[in-house]
């Protein structure tokens, strides 16, 4: 591993030579732990950029303390979000030309080990996008806490409809790599501020047309970390981000920007959809609460209505994935 040192100089990967690298250390109430974050970055990374978040304890201190000459802490006037914090940090590392520019969260629950494969593909031009996957891994199920699990699982495929990259997962993990043109292309402005983040970033990739990769990840739990993630409360807020974030990326995408005959087939299969779910549910009615008789006609239409519309939806999902099947 780049930890070590030869006669004073740092060593650095075969894959990161020639490329500058920095690490966005998003860090909220974690006196705790952002030091050991810090030690833990290998020494191939160029730059570490710690952006605190308006916390109120010891965080900024414990991180000014470790005397990393490669650090700089930005510190949030108020609390603006996790994703603010990550964006702010993009927006200094986009300032300073970093060529490649990783996220690593300040809880010290991500392998530090693992940022030079995050790294590779990113710095030698494969993908512009690469991020940690820790459900690949059979020890996911048994060290992610089971509601966490299962609410990553959900929020994983509605992540893949709405961005678009069917063959990405593990859409909550933060760990992440991000090319310099990349970054230049992103509206670091409209990008979501909080937990939200990871799953709206992709959407907006994958309207610049980014490559983006998943890299296996050991997952990590048990270290003195603290959550402040509800899923009751931060699913239904995600899944709402991502109905919004898939209607804009088909207009930006496949309306504006190059327009795709997939956005006929969405429009059509959910509206037939809705409404023969909703025609169903008023004759079932009728004729549970007022004894209503329900005609052959009418089922006919009603089954006509469903089968037709899932049939338009699976046909836009496939379509969709054929267009960005080269975004690997």
């Amino acid at each position: 591993m780049a930890a070590a040192q030869e006669h004073g100089r740092r060593i650095r990967p075969a894959v990161v030579e020639g490329k500058r690298v920095a690490v966005v250390v998003p860090a909220f109430q974690e006196e705790l732990l952002v030091a050991d974050t810090i030690r833990g970055i290998p020494d191939f990374a160029d730059a570490i950029l710690v952006v605190d978040d308006h916390s109120d304890d010891a965080t900024v201190e414990r991180a000014r303390a470790t005397g990393d000459p490669r650090l700089e802490v930005l510190v949030h006037a108020e609390n603006r979000g996790v994703g603010a914090a990550i964006a702010t940090g993009y927006a200094r590392a986009r300032e300073l030309g970093i060529d490649v520019t990783c996220v690593m969260a300040a809880d010290n629950q991500m392998d530090p080990a693992e940022l030079a494969e995050l790294v590779a593909p990113v710095a030698r031009g494969e993908v512009d996008y690469a991020k940690a996957n820790r459900l690949v891994s059979g020890e996911a199920w048994k060290l992610i806490p089971r509601s966490r699990y299962l609410g990553n699982a959900v929020l994983s495929l509605l992540t893949k409809i709405a961005s678009g990259y069917w063959h990405v997962a593990d859409s909550q993990a933060g760990y992440t790599a991000l090319s310099l043109d990349a970054l230049r292309r992103l509206d670091l402005d409209r990008l979501y501020r909080r937990y939200g983040f990871p799953n709206d970033m992709l959407v907006h990739l994958n309207v610049q047309n980014a490559r983006v990769r998943d890299v296996p990840s050991r997952p990590i739990y048990g270290v003195g970390e603290r959550s402040g993630i509800r899923v009751r409360s931060v699913a239904p807020r995600i899944a709402w981000l991502l109905f919004k974030g898939f209607w804009w990326r088909m207009k930006e995408k496949y309306v504006i920007r190059d327009f795709h005959p997939l956005v006929f087939f969405y429009g059509l299969g959910i509206l037939m959809t809705v409404v023969g779910f909703l025609l169903g549910v008023v004759v079932a009615a009728s004729r549970i609460f007022w004894g209503n008789e329900i005609t052959t006609a009418t089922v006919v239409l009603v089954a006509l209505l469903l089968v037709s519309g899932t049939q338009f939806t699976l046909f836009a999902m496939w379509f969709d994935q054929e267009a960005n099947k080269e975004l690997r």
